[in-house]
């Protein structure tokens, strides 16, 4: 390894279950066989890892994929480009409505995310108020929802306000009646099922193509005064994910995850056993042959930023913008 540009890292992230390839490869020592003293910093919402990630308060940061191009093309209102060497996550969102709306609309386990949407626009068309959230306005969560709920109504789905709430804050705002439905990442989908709160009604994987949710972000400033620097954090999360995706026994990354807030509620293969099993299955498949980043995955996320924000893009620069928001070590 060539000489570190900076050792003392302050890397960013948000508890999700996305996020734990970072946390292990700290929790195992990656970080450090390779020179790096590096401090978790949890985040309160996208906005705010954002924002401390653009003017330097974080070097690098588990980060939504939509947040690069959205800065490539001029449109987070900051000016200050991304760029990603490593995906930690493809497509693994949810929709997830409340009980009481499933029960009071008739919804079932055994209805498609088609025959879902389908009762949830009619009820919207005949005058009853649900609101649903989201977790950023460059996110593919955004672009899930709405693309959901086009499958009934596109003019519905064009027109619809939406709330944006942080992930963690999702269950409580549906159990204090804030909100009726989201579109998150894991795990919190499922502890609002746990909970006896909500239903997971659809999957981003059954609505939208296998795109990057999650990837591992600096600054293109950052990126260039600190390649070797950057290198290294990704060898070490780069080695976590491999190991995490051949491991049998999750009991440490289990408790790891409960150490850092991730999951919020008992689960284990005596306690809500499907879902302790469904969670093991989605952390070992965040990624599936390379975790390396596709140009084509930030064309669609600007393509969707067209298509529902009203973002005006030039075709002929798609490719280029797209390919800004990727660097190759």
């Amino acid at each position: 390894m060539s000489t570190l540009e900076k050792t003392h890292i302050q890397l960013g992230y948000i508890p999700l279950l996305d996020c734990i390839s970072i946390l292990w490869a700290k929790h195992r020592g990656y970080f450090d066989e390779l020179g790096l003293d590096v401090t978790l910093v949890k985040e309160a919402s996208w906005a705010s890892l954002r924002d401390r990630l653009a003017f330097g308060l974080l070097d690098a940061a588990h980060c939504l994929s939509g947040i690069l191009p959205a800065a490539s093309i001029g449109t987070d209102h900051i000016g200050i480009p991304f760029q990603t060497p490593l995906v930690l996550s493809v497509n693994r969102a949810y929709i997830s409505l409340s009980q009481k709306l499933c029960f009071d609309l008739g919804i079932t386990h055994n209805d498609t995310a088609t025959e879902v949407a389908a009762k949830v626009v009619t009820a919207i068309q005949n005058g009853q108020n649900i609101q649903l959230a989201h977790v950023f306005a460059n996110s593919i969560h955004h672009f899930c929802i709405r693309e959901w709920l086009a499958l009934a109504d596109a003019e519905l789905a064009q027109s619809i306000k939406l709330r944006i709430l942080p992930p963690p804050y999702m269950v409580e705002a549906l159990s204090n009646n804030v909100i009726d439905g989201f579109c998150v990442g894991e795990p919190w989908n499922t502890q609002g099922e746990v909970l006896g709160l909500s239903q997971i009604v659809a999957s981003s994987q059954n609505i939208i193509p296998e795109i990057a949710d999650k990837v591992l972000a600096v600054t293109k400033e950052w990126a260039t005064a600190h390649p070797n620097t950057l290198q290294a954090i990704t060898q070490a999360i780069e080695k976590a994910q491999r190991e995490i995706k051949t491991m049998q026994n999750f009991s440490q990354i289990w408790a790891l995850l409960t150490e850092y807030e991730v999951l919020q509620f008992e689960c284990s293969d005596r306690i809500h056993v499907q879902e302790f099993y469904k969670i093991q299955n989605i952390i070992r498949n965040f990624i599936h042959d390379t975790a390396i980043p596709k140009v084509e995955d930030f064309e669609w996320l600007i393509q969707q930023m067209a298509k529902w924000s009203n973002v005006q893009v030039d075709h002929a620069e798609l490719k280029n913008l797209s390919q800004q928001c990727i660097i190759q070590l």
